[in-house]
């Protein structure tokens, strides 16, 4: 598959692991992909010792500069766009001395025979032998216009091989993929293409297929016999940031599920493939999503708009209808999730559920598998009674790259009692890797012509097909909702509910950092916010809805992630708001006795919730912490 610098095998010669010598066009090299990713990206491989010395970049965009011009541009965005700790100037001389670049228009076939020659010059300075890798860095309206030019204008001729990087959206839905699959395979072979998503570039997924195949531990378990279901959810805290022309016309759905989502599904999901070649790999990523079947729209998806909301600084956001360039009644969906089955037979009646969306009150990719609860007879007659949960094993993609085993562990002491605990591999413990930007890996596979991590036709339709029901309903079925959730928050109520219903829930991850926001949980021992991390469920709360009434026997804590809420006294008054970082019921959680107050949402809230039988198995070893939070529940009870 992929070698990268810290998996390189010793026994293979520099000679063997330096990419194929070519001439890397670039269409669109003006624009911010180009400097912000492919620069960074080549100049990293060029660090690692990974570029040859026959290699050399021909720039083409409309906007007229010279190769000067061009060079001193990247020679100013590599210093702002690296990802490495240090600069190396020599390498980034070496990489700048084979930049060139010619403007022209790219329905002019007069300036794609001229590009042409420009690559033959260069290619032969360098010693390229021939060989020109294409990358379309530019709209998908003009990969059709681009390929055809390329076709006429005689690059098949050059002597060496030729491949074309096709960089997303392809497509933007069922038809036009087919068309635009269509278009490309009229002129050139499937061999010559390669559809990119760089979120394959990305360490932890490529380690996906590592950690199911190459560890005989888990793939036994990995079937409907073991597992009870999947989750994967790709979560940002920003909104669109100027970008709403654009995403106006895409949504969620097609910007991040149809492609990023699809592509973690299959790698999760896929049987084993019968080695490690492209086309096995990319079989068996077709196979697996021709078996996912065609969601209930209605039932099995929910789809959200974010709405203003206020920032963990408390600085007031915008809704999605009123960011810039977005339509005031817009009905494109900023948050999606989607309940999908798998007709096959290892994951027969295995639910995954997938969800993505923007202005979420944390940014995270995460795939959780949740395996199946053990029996609890064995502890009948213990302490542990009722305590048994499901193991997790969670990937965390980005930011954090890591994989941990959520599972139980015997307390210390003579009684058999049971506490969460989790198992973690951490990138960043156990490799010095530099950081790179996801590109590295895919550039230095497509000049070597593995076509691994790059979709193929097949695949790509599979992705529309099921993507396209929930387009078409979408589209025909008024939003009136809108939006449905807050900046900040979890997403739309209906999301929760998606689970709930199936008797489960969202594992929102919570770390340390969340939970220290609080003013007495601040100081608090790392093992002790790492523990009670572990035995935090999520709710969603919507505005007005009230959460507990005075009165109530209830015994659960409640940790206020984001949101603000209004403690109402007997007479029927608000004599309190509590926000992000505090939290509300540990009178009752402590003391024992009923709600002397009623909580309500003053807008939407996420919250964590704490039971009793949880709190007293954690706050054991930390007689301190439950010490202050009695002295708290009691002054809360006074002014009460």
């Amino acid at each position: 598959m992929i070698v990268t610098t810290e998996s390189q095998n010793p026994e293979l010669s520099l000679k063997e692991q330096i990419a194929s010598p070519c001439v890397m066009v670039i269409f669109g090299a003006s624009g911010d992909l180009c400097k912000r990713l492919l620069m960074p990206a080549l100049y990293n491989l060029a660090c690692d010792g990974l570029l040859p010395e026959g290699f050399a970049i021909v720039g083409m965009a409309t906007s007229a500069r010279t190769t000067e011009e061009f060079r001193a541009n990247q020679r100013e965005a590599i210093q702002k766009f690296s990802t490495r700790k240090t600069f190396d100037q020599a390498k980034w001389d070496w990489l700048e001395s084979r930049l060139h670049y010619t403007a022209g228009n790219f329905s002019d076939p007069a300036a794609f025979a001229n590009l042409k020659t420009i690559v033959q010059d260069v290619g032969g300075k360098f010693g390229s032998q021939g060989n020109t890798l294409i990358y379309l860095a530019i709209s998908n309206s003009l990969f059709e216009l681009v390929t055809t030019q390329l076709d006429e204008g005689g690059f098949k001729n050059l002597p060496g091989w030729i491949r074309i990087i096709v960089e997303k959206p392809f497509g933007k839905d069922l038809q036009s993929a087919r068309e635009l699959n269509k278009a490309l395979l009229s002129r050139w072979r499937e061999d010559q293409i390669y559809r990119i998503d760089h979120y394959l570039g990305k360490e932890t997924v490529q380690n996906l297929l590592t950690f199911r195949f190459a560890n005989g531990i888990f793939e036994p378990l990995w079937n409907k016999n073991h597992i009870d279901h999947i989750q994967i959810s790709v979560m940002e805290t920003v909104g669109v940031e100027g970008r709403g022309g654009y995403y106006d016309t895409s949504g969620v759905l097609r910007d991040m599920i149809q492609n990023h989502m699809f592509q973690m599904l299959a790698y999760v999901c896929m049987e084993a493939p019968a080695s490690f070649s492209a086309d096995a790999i990319r079989d068996e990523k077709a196979k697996l999503l021709h078996a996912v079947r065609i969601p209930d729209v209605a039932h099995d998806t929910v789809r959200g708009q974010y709405g203003p909301g206020v920032k963990s600084d408390g600085t007031p956001t915008l809704g999605y209808r009123e960011e810039p360039s977005v339509p005031p009644e817009s009905r494109t969906e900023t948050f999606a999730a989607l309940k999908l089955h798998l007709d096959n037979w290892r994951w027969e009646g295995v639910p995954v559920y997938l969800r993505s969306g923007k202005s979420l009150w944390k940014r995270g990719t995460e795939i959780v598998i949740q395996f199946k609860k053990a029996p609890e007879v064995l502890f009948r007659d213990t302490l542990a009674a009722g305590t048994i949960r499901s193991n997790l094993l969670v990937f965390h993609i980005q930011p954090d790259q890591a994989v941990e085993f959520r599972v139980h562990a015997k307390r210390p002491g003579p009684l058999m009692s049971l506490q969460k605990v989790d198992m973690r591999f951490d990138y960043s413990e156990s490799f010095e890797a530099s950081r790179g930007t996801g590109y590295e890996v895919l550039l230095y596979s497509a000049m070597n012509g593995d076509a691994t991590l790059f979709s193929r036709s097949d695949f790509v339709e599979a992705a529309w097909r099921i993507a396209q029901p929930m387009l078409d309903k979408w589209v025909s079925t008024p939003a009136d909702e809108f939006p449905n959730y807050s900046t900040g928050t979890w997403g739309p109520r209906a999301a929760s509910e998606l689970l709930t219903r199936d008797g489960r829930y969202w594992h929102e991850i919570v770390n340390r950092e969340v939970l220290a926001r609080n003013a007495i949980l601040k100081d608090a021992s790392p093992i002790f916010l790492h523990n009670l991390s572990l035995s935090l469920t999520p709710l969603t709360i919507d505005a007005g809805e009230t959460i507990f009434s005075a009165g109530d026997t209830g015994r659960d804590m409640y940790y206020i992630c984001r949101g603000e809420v209004d403690v109402i006294g007997t007479d029927g008054k608000s004599f309190a708001k509590l926000g992000e970082g505090q939290f509300f019921g540990e009178i009752s959680l402590l003391l024992h006795e009923p709600r002397t107050a009623t909580i309500k949402a003053a807008r939407q809230c996420a919250l964590f919730v704490l039971k009793h039988e949880d709190y007293e198995r954690v706050i054991k070893d930390f007689p301190k912490v439950d010490a202050e939070l009695r002295v708290l529940a009691m002054a809360r009870k006074a002014r009460v």
